[in-house]
């Protein structure tokens, strides 16, 4: 097994990135506390029985409908893809590997552009641990939905291999019932010209941490790293991102912007970019926005960006919290909207940029339905 964007340090706790921590076995890993670095924004106690508890790694049911160029089905962990993108640097993300059983792969080949939507809603309640594998082959051009819904207690590692020339859209819909908790690590490796964009959709579940690590692992590969997410009263939505340039040439992107509205909600976002000492000619920039609808509620976000070569054609981070715009609501208003419906126009503006940018009408109708749905909860 290999790791490119986290690497075996030891075990003493780190900040950055790519000096974390790294095994594939949840017996390497002390007890979770909430005090480290890359849990002490996360509700920890409200997951406990993820972390180190027993996990249920068997088969579960999946609804998919394979095409030309498309291939679904169950391999063993012994499967020689499996660790190709990553290894976990948490104890959740190792509890979930050193449980499962067989692995969900999916494979891509076909040039022509294919669109595989994966439903999956038949988790149970019971602590569960899931393995997904994702391999686009070279020179593939596929949109991938993984449309989670129901209730879930799940723990799950998700690795995506997007071979030399591929085009991969991935797109995890996070739509869970009101009890699910779920806690999911993402592994990327980007080949030689390689389109990847990554796209994370959290909506329904009490609590939901996705946290993607997209390595861009040889010349000119390409990674945008989008997500938009809506939380609600008592609702914890968290993301924690890590974009590695590791080679020459190399593109990024992260755009997140989420909203929140009611008592309690919260979201945390962390965005890590690091730009290696190989990484010459890169261009990368990321910024989190976050919308804040009513009183109660609190956004963490931190952008962290690390540079370790002088020769970049740029990079660049931001970060913003805040509420409505005074101003447009007066210009809506103006023109004869109610403040409600302006409220909602304004709301559905700033998240609709991020969902116009999947590249799926069918997926993008449906997600502005559900943000219209929470906007129209009463929860404030």
């Amino acid at each position: 097994m290999i790791s490119d964007a986290t690497n075996r340090h030891g075990a003493v706790p780190v900040q950055t990135r790519n000096a974390r921590f790294t095994s594939a076995d949840v017996a390497d890993f002390p007890e979770v506390t909430g005090r480290e670095a890359n849990w002490k924004l996360t509700p920890v106690d409200r997951i406990r029985d993820l972390l180190d508890g027993p996990l249920d790694g068997s088969a579960y049911s999946v609804v998919a409908q394979p095409s030309d160029g498309v291939d679904v089905r169950w391999v063993p962990r012994t499967d020689p893809r499996i660790g190709l993108a990553g290894i976990p640097e948490d104890k959740a993300s190792a509890n979930a590997w050193s449980s499962f059983g067989t692995a969900l792969a999916i494979t891509l080949s076909g040039e022509e552009h294919t669109e595989l939507v994966v439903g999956r809603s038949e988790f149970g309640t019971l602590p569960r641990a899931a393995h997904t594998l994702l391999e686009a082959k070279p020179f593939s051009d596929s949109l991938v939905v993984l449309d989670n819904t129901g209730s879930a207690a799940l723990v799950e590692n998700l690795e995506i291999l997007v071979r030399d020339g591929a085009r991969l859209t991935l797109v995890t819909v996070q739509d869970f019932a009101e009890d699910a908790r779920y806690v999911a690590s993402h592994f990327a490796q980007v080949g030689r010209d390689a389109t990847f964009k990554h796209v994370v959709v959290s909506l329904g579940g009490s609590v939901v941490r996705v946290n993607p690590s997209v390595t861009l692992a040889d010349t000119g590969a390409d990674g945008e790293l989008l997500g938009v997410y809506f939380s609600d009263a008592g609702q914890h939505l968290e993301q924690q991102v890590f974009l590695f340039h590791k080679a020459a040439n190399t593109r990024g992107r992260v755009n997140y912007k989420g909203a929140l509205q009611g008592a309690g909600a919260r979201t945390v976002w962390i965005g890590d970019v690091l730009i290696g000492p190989e990484a010459s000619g890169t261009d990368s920039y990321e910024q989190n926005r976050n919308l804040v609808l009513s009183d109660g509620t609190r956004a963490d976000s931190i952008p962290n960006l690390e540079i370790e070569t002088g020769d970049i054609l740029g990079a660049g981070h931001a970060s913003a919290t805040g509420r409505f715009d005074d101003e447009q609501l007066f210009y809506l208003q103006s023109r004869g909207i109610p403040e409600e419906e302006a409220r909602r126009l304004v709301v559905r503006g700033f998240l609709i940029d991020i969902i116009q940018r999947i590249g799926s009408a069918a997926l993008e109708e449906r997600l502005t339905a559900a943000i219209e749905a929470e906007l129209a909860r009463d929860d404030r």
